[in-house]
């Protein structure tokens, strides 16, 4: 039986890719047609619409944009809801709200499906490496038969409970991510404002604890002002209100992240968001050089 998988953007594409070429049977759909060029060329089937995705495969993995997109193409509150889900489990690798996948996973289980949450971490280079670490939450004998088909996509899983923890996992991990690399471009702007050697503040950095692999592989984009996409702003700005959103239903304080929200979405708002998060260099200097007209 064929393993589905719907939704081929920046991240879908090259996981698929891996699946394909890892000799995994393989039926995708995306809205784009174009985006499933390489897929066939990779020996995949193309289905002609997403029904024909969930009448050939027993598990269909979405990585779709948001909460929309999910519902159109599973069918949600339409007859052909149950018809597409039932006796199928379905795999939400992408990422929503909490509440959402909680209830989605309720609906599917109802309509007799199976349902797994499998957000991940890593941007389009682990992707197409194949080196994404995954966060599996959901129904027990589902996550069996799930975790051995990420393997190609994934470099390791790790088990977080029921629904919704892995996302809450993957939001825990992603404020790290976002606070982490806001404050490595701000670095680069500051010593570029200092007159620095941005080289030399790469090597000193990679010579000492800082050095990471983000920060290796995000600091050449810096050093470079290269903006193209490996995580849009526009994604990371989505991300960052999810996770202010369910610190807020938790009654928790967030200062860090609530600083990179306003940043990204400043980010955002100037046309940068479907450049690298890196492009989060522009929103600190336009705030720079605001300040400077202030004080003139």
């Amino acid at each position: 039986m064929y393993l589905g998988f719907v939704g081929l953007g920046v991240m879908g594409q090259p996981m698929a890719l891996n699946l394909a070429r890892a000799g995994t049977p393989l039926v995708v759909w995306n809205r784009t047609p174009a985006r499933c060029d390489p897929l066939r060329a990779a020996g995949a089937r193309v289905a002609a619409d997403a029904g024909e995705v969930f009448e050939r495969a027993g598990v269909v993995i979405l990585m779709l944009a948001d909460e929309p997109a999910i519902d159109a193409v599973l069918g949600r509150g339409t007859p052909e809801f149950a018809a597409r889900v039932a006796g199928c489990t379905v795999v939400h690798m992408g990422t929503t709200s909490p509440e959402y996948s909680a209830g989605l996973g309720a609906t599917v289980r109802a309509a007799g499906g199976s349902y797994v949450e499998a957000p991940v971490s890593g941007s389009r280079v682990p992707a197409e490496r194949g080196e994404l670490v995954a966060m599996l939450a959901g129904d027990g004998p589902a996550l069996e038969v799930v975790r051995p088909l990420l393997a190609p996509m994934c470099r390791e899983t790790f088990d977080c409970g029921a629904v919704p923890g892995a996302l809450l996992m993957k939001f825990s991990v992603n404020l790290f991510l976002i606070t982490l690399v806001t404050g490595l471009t701000e670095a680069f702007h500051f010593a570029d404002r200092h007159g620095l050697d941005q080289r030399l503040l790469v090597d000193v950095l990679d010579a000492g604890p800082m050095a990471s692999p983000v920060f290796r592989m995000k600091a050449p984009k810096l050093l470079a002002r290269d903006f193209a996409v490996q995580a849009a702003a526009a994604d990371v700005l989505k991300n960052n209100r999810l996770i202010a959103e369910a610190a807020r239903k938790a009654d928790l304080a967030s200062p860090l992240l609530d600083v990179c929200h306003a940043l990204f979405d400043e980010t955002v708002a100037q046309g940068h968001g479907g450049a690298d998060m890196v492009a989060v260099l522009r929103a600190l200097e336009a705030r720079t050089e605001g300040t400077r007209s202030v004080r003139m």
